[in-house]
């Protein structure tokens, strides 16, 4: 398992822009597809955005497509995601994760496919 830590969340007026960052502790982050997820209140937590180990294949919730993007960087064992265009329902804890098993190509959208897990970081956009 990795060791993760989400920064970079606030607060935010609709419309405006945050990075999230996530750093990881391991030698093998870059064998790791890792992912984004968010939890509001009163929700089951859900699946925001992933980047594939290899290739640096990317998929997207519906809800954040050409709003959000997700970026790695191995030397730096760092993943990002961009938000632009923020609305007041992206408000969430924001949770980096990692996919439980290495050079995994298949169940990158799923909660229960991810085993290592960050603090969360709390993202709050205001109308």
């Amino acid at each position: 398992q990795l060791r993760l830590a989400e920064s970079g969340g606030g607060l935010v007026q609709a419309g405006g822009s945050l990075r999230l960052s996530c750093d990881a502790s391991g030698r093998t982050f870059s064998s790791y597809t890792m992912g984004w997820f968010r939890q509001a209140p009163g929700k089951e937590r859900e699946f925001v955005a992933t980047i594939r180990w290899s290739a640096g294949t990317t998929y997207y919730a519906d809800s954040v497509k050409g709003r959000f993007t997700i970026s790695r960087d191995n030397a730096k064992n760092t993943v990002y995601l961009q938000m632009n265009s923020l609305k007041p329902e992206d408000t969430a804890v924001y949770y980096c994760a990692a996919h439980r098993n290495p050079h995994s190509s298949v169940g990158v959208k799923g909660v229960a496919d991810f085993g290592s897990w960050g603090q969360g970081t709390q993202v709050t956009v205001s109308s």
